[in-house]
């Protein structure tokens, strides 16, 4: 009997072992962790930086119809090959 309890006893020591130092132990599990933290830092920073972008370019795409339209309706400007018409009310 007491052979028994010292093999189990010693499986157990093992299994334990090779939870804590083996493959798939807790070190490599802080060190996944910690590279995960690290992943998400750079996605989020990747994030901000797509955003920002993304405003940028709605700003120059909004930008420049605005840049059109002032320039069509404050200085009477027109696009190449079109036909400009003034329209005027009656004066009374």
């Amino acid at each position: 009997m007491r052979f028994v309890t010292l093999a189990l006893l010693a499986l157990l020591a093992l299994v334990h072992a090779e939870l804590w130092f083996g493959k798939g132990g807790v070190p490599r599990m802080m060190d996944i962790q910690g590279k995960l933290a690290a992943q998400r830092a750079e996605n989020d920073a990747a994030r901000q930086r797509n955003a920002q972008m993304d405003a940028e370019v709605r700003d120059l795409k909004e930008g420049l119809e605005m840049v059109e339209e002032k320039a069509r309706f404050e200085l009477g400007m027109i696009k190449p090959d079109e036909i400009y018409v003034q329209v005027s009310s009656p004066k009374r």
